[in-house]
């Protein structure tokens, strides 16, 4: 069991813009991180160029990074210490935006442990190609298994996730980068797998393959890219005309999640740099 966090109330400097400060209340629950009141909401089609401050959660956290952004668009992170419990992040971590594929580690571990804790080889082989190789197919019928919405409802209340809700498809589901980064933990410490399924789904996220194979991790080089976790989801919305990505990354000791949205003109390869770039300033690489 982790040690819950005490209740502290931090205010530390919000992005330039606007000037706007940061009140950030941890609450006692061990994922509940900080409440974020009166943060400026960019729109995906601004460019955030003034530097991306990180606020922090935790006793003792002081902010130490800083990322100045010049790509147009929008992008959120934060990155969970898993050993302290400690979040720190760009300060307008809260800030919604979608799952796309990233959800489909969800909706495996919740199959497993909701629906049918002991599937044939041949559904924990669909089930596998969902999250190696993208497999969309299969995702939609897991979701309609799950129940639909109500999958994401069972993700938010399970892993204490404060701004993630269901939309009208698994993909559309609302996320923040810090229920991204609550996300991987959650599934990384086995509350959302269980002991039965929690080692099988972190060894199909290190499987990851093909176009899915950004982020975070790539980083890294081996052995240790290897060890670590990822999902990440991307698609080009033609409602907004925005592409829309999400990178999960999940190591023993940390868990980073990155929500970036920008002008379809600029193509996948443009989102791809942004989720490796924001990784290796928050990592140090």
């Amino acid at each position: 069991m982790k040690t819950r966090l005490p209740l502290v109330l931090l205010a530390v400097t919000a992005m330039s813009v606007g000037g706007t400060m940061l009140f950030l209340e941890v609450r006692d629950h061990p994922r509940a991180a900080a409440t974020v009141v009166d943060h400026p909401s960019p729109s995906a089609a601004q460019a955030p160029s003034a530097a991306t401050r990180v606020v922090a959660q935790g006793p003792s956290a002081v902010p130490t990074v800083s990322i100045r952004a010049t790509r147009p668009g929008f992008f959120s992170w934060a990155l969970l210490d898993r050993r302290s419990g400690t979040l720190t992040g760009s300060s307008n971590l809260a800030e919604a935006s979608d799952t796309m594929s990233m959800v489909k580690v969800w909706l495996a571990a919740d199959y497993l442990t909701t629906i049918d804790p002991l599937p044939t080889e041949k559904r924990l082989r669909e089930l596998t190609r969902m999250i190696v190789d993208s497999d969309n197919a299969v995702a939609t019928e897991t979701y309609a298994r799950n129940g639909g919405a109500v999958t994401i409802t069972r993700m938010a209340a399970k892993c204490g996730l404060t701004e993630s809700s269901p939309r009208d498809r698994w993909s559309t589901t609302v996320v923040s980068a810090r229920d991204v980064a609550r996300l991987g933990d959650c599934i990384a410490d086995g509350t959302a797998a269980g002991p039965r399924w929690t080692k099988w789904l972190l060894t199909q996220m290190r499987g990851v393959r093909g176009e899915g194979d950004f982020g975070a991790r790539t980083i890294f080089d081996e052995p240790e890219r290897s060890r670590i976790a990822i999902k990440n989801g991307w698609f080009m919305r033609e409602e907004d005309k925005l592409w829309h990505m999400s990178c999960l990354a999940i190591s023993e000791t940390w868990s980073l999640g990155i929500l970036v949205r920008y002008p379809s003109k600029l193509g996948m390869d443009h989102g791809q740099q942004v989720c490796h770039d924001v990784a290796a300033a928050v990592l140090k690489k």
